[in-house]
């Protein structure tokens, strides 16, 4: 008998029942009445016949259907998903020291299967092939959908990031070289072109009408094993982590290798492309997070038409409103975004947007949490006038902004000003190390904290450490310290490597936060 099926029982079934019944009910009350022989020692169960049926109540009965069957779905979509695998050139006097995702897929073969990892890769059983000049080695796989029947192919950035050839697989054994038209990494979303005609392309669905609890399947390459399915249901929508976009939380099995592809609903639709675990392990904990097919379409526009995303921005460097400040300020809730600062030459120092201000409102949207500004004012097209509405000393106020382009050229004195304001941000005053103090430390370079407070303070930095390294980049002075802070995202975390008398740890600033 089929589970999403529903069946009548015979007749013969009925009458087993009653019968079993019966003798269940006989049995309960011989029980009843040699436990229980006086009636003030036990309260007596009411009738059955007393108890509200669903039938006579307000609320109609809720008819369970069954587990899904998923077979035509796959049957479906199936051939419009590809899998992505990526290359990297490397010159003779690079390091052999193997790859990353062939060592992965040798470990997951010999511990699942008790074999090893099949048709090695031709270097291992020639060690010279791996010293050839320009060589091009595997550097990861990833998985992506079929936009449209001319070869248009949509995964994440981050499956092409770094690599020098992209190779599209089909369902049908085809290999492409693809074309990258563009990537966006804010959004973690890439578009490819291969030469091919008459492909099968997805169907794009509605994220709108998708709800909390509609199962949903993927579809990728997890661990290198193409054409993988498996399938959940929606956790969440709109989760916000703090990212360019708000994620569709899944518990669909997503593991490396799924990035990229697509994310289906029952009637055969692509609704998101899954991008992100949450896991400690770096495998599937139950938590999938996956981009909204509607922002995703948004972004591969542009990139179709002019091979990047234009953003709009206004300069000012934000952070969350906590309740104490909240109510310290007779603001009430803790809604909006503190400006921490305002860039010299942008648009929202033109408007008149203060440090202390708090952004309330965007174009007449509320802004809830600091993180709704930036994707609100991202989404506007630069050149176009908007009002912020915000909340300066116990009273509101309306100013009027042209929005700024966001990757625009920038004047040295803006870039100057930019990367200042990035180290306040961060709660860093840093200082140069003396000859006598790399001497005594017996180090080359460095910068020496001389305040550490906000987000600095809180990743554990004191006056007095010596921070060696910014983002796994070793750092020299302040003034490289500056430079390469300038070319880091000021939204995201950042590590550093610090210097603690003979200990070095490192730590990780959380910009906000």
């Amino acid at each position: 008998m089929s589970l999403s099926r529903s069946s009548t029982p015979s007749s013969s079934v009925i009458r087993r029942t009653l019968t079993v019944g019966a003798v269940v009910t006989a049995v309960g009350l011989v029980l009843s009445s040699s436990l229980f022989p006086h009636a003030s020692q036990a309260q007596q169960p009411a009738p059955l016949a007393a108890q509200p049926s669903s039938t006579a109540s307000n609320q109609a009965p809720l008819l369970v259907k069954g587990l899904p069957d998923f077979t035509e779905l796959v049957e479906r979509v199936g051939p419009s998903v590809v899998s992505i695998r990526t290359t990297q050139r490397v010159n003779a006097d690079d390091e052999d020291g193997g790859d990353e995702a062939e060592a992965q897929m040798r470990e997951f073969f010999r511990r699942f299967f008790g074999t090893p990892l099949p048709t090695p890769s031709p270097r291992k059983n020639n060690p010279q092939q791996g010293k050839q000049q320009g060589e091009e080695r595997p550097r990861g796989v990833g998985s992506g959908f079929i936009l449209s029947a001319d070869g248009y192919v949509m995964t994440n950035a981050h499956v092409i990031d770094g690599a020098d050839e992209v190779y599209v697989n089909l369902t049908d054994k085809r290999e492409f070289k693809a074309k990258v038209v563009g990537a966006d990494k804010r959004t973690d979303v890439a578009v490819l072109k291969i030469e091919a005609s008459k492909l099968p392309a997805v169907s794009i669905g509605e994220v709108n009408r998708l709800k909390v609890g509609e199962w949903v399947m993927a579809i990728g390459t997890p661990f290198g094993l193409e054409n993988t399915v498996t399938a959940g249901i929606v956790s969440a929508k709109a989760r916000d982590t703090g990212e360019e976009i708000r994620f569709i939380q899944t518990d669909v099995a997503v593991n490396p290798g799924n990035s990229g592809g697509p994310l289906i609903n029952m009637r055969g639709e692509v609704v998101g492309i899954n991008s992100q675990i949450l896991s400690r392990s770096g495998g599937f904990m139950g938590i999938s997070l996956s981009i909204p097919i509607d922002d995703a379409m948004k972004v591969a526009e542009q990139l179709r038409a002019g091979g990047k995303v234009i953003r709009g921005r206004i300069g000012v460097s934000i952070a969350p409103v906590t309740k104490e400040v909240a109510e310290s300020i007779g603001l009430g809730k803790p809604v909006g975004a503190l400006v921490q600062g305002v860039e010299q030459g942008t648009p929202a120092e033109k408007a008149g947007v203060e440090a202390g201000d708090i952004i309330t409102k965007y174009n007449g949207q509320d802004i809830d949490k600091a993180s709704d500004l930036p994707r609100l004012v991202g989404s506007t097209k630069p050149g176009t006038k908007s009002t912020v509405q915000v909340f300066r000393r116990g009273a509101y106020k309306d100013l009027t902004v042209v929005v700024g382009e966001m990757d625009a050229p920038k004047s040295k004195a803006e870039k100057a000003a930019e990367t200042k304001l990035a180290a306040t941000s961060l709660g860093l005053q840093l200082t140069d190390l003396s000859a006598a103090q790399k001497r005594e430390l017996n180090i080359n370079g460095g910068v020496l904290v001389e305040a550490a407070q906000g987000p600095a303070a809180r990743a554990g930095l004191r006056t007095g450490d010596v921070i060696l390294a910014l983002a796994n980049a070793q750092v020299a002075d302040v003034k490289q310290f500056e430079a390469m802070l300038g070319k880091l995202d000021k939204n995201r975390p950042v590590s550093v490597l610090v210097r603690r008398g003979e200990w070095a740890q490192y730590a990780v600033i959380r910009p906000g936060q």
